[in-house]
């Protein structure tokens, strides 16, 4: 089954970090990344850029309208996400727990609906 792992975090939050700090979580991304990879979980991901660079889309009665940034106010921003193939839950959390945004935001794990089951 496959899983999206969400990755959320404060970007004021990192923006404020070390670049050493920086660099390290960079690195630890890396290394994690490499991992699923191998394990052949790996099924894709990319960070995303900065909410401020977001456009959200709604329509409402026909008209579509735009505003700029993230579709609500939070503390914690989608910064980026991977795809992943695992056995069951248990295993998607597991890998989840291993990235290292989850010691200082958090990561949703939400399970794929193939549109062939719709």
């Amino acid at each position: 089954m496959q899983y999206l792992l969400l990755i959320y975090s404060n970007e004021a939050e990192y923006a404020a970090r070390p670049q050493a700090e920086v660099a390290a979580a960079t690195a630890e991304y890396g290394t994690f990344t490499q991992g699923i990879i191998q394990s052949g979980n790996y099924k894709g991901g990319e960070r995303l850029r900065p909410v401020a660079m977001a456009t959200t889309v709604r329509v409402r009665d026909g008209k579509t309208m735009t505003t700029d940034g993230p579709f609500a106010e939070t503390r914690e921003q989608l910064g980026g996400y991977y795809l992943i193939e695992a056995k069951n839950l248990d295993e998607a959390t597991a890998i989840a727990a291993r990235i290292p945004t989850a010691r200082v935001g958090c990561v949703e794990v939400r399970p794929i609906w193939p549109l062939s089951e719709m």
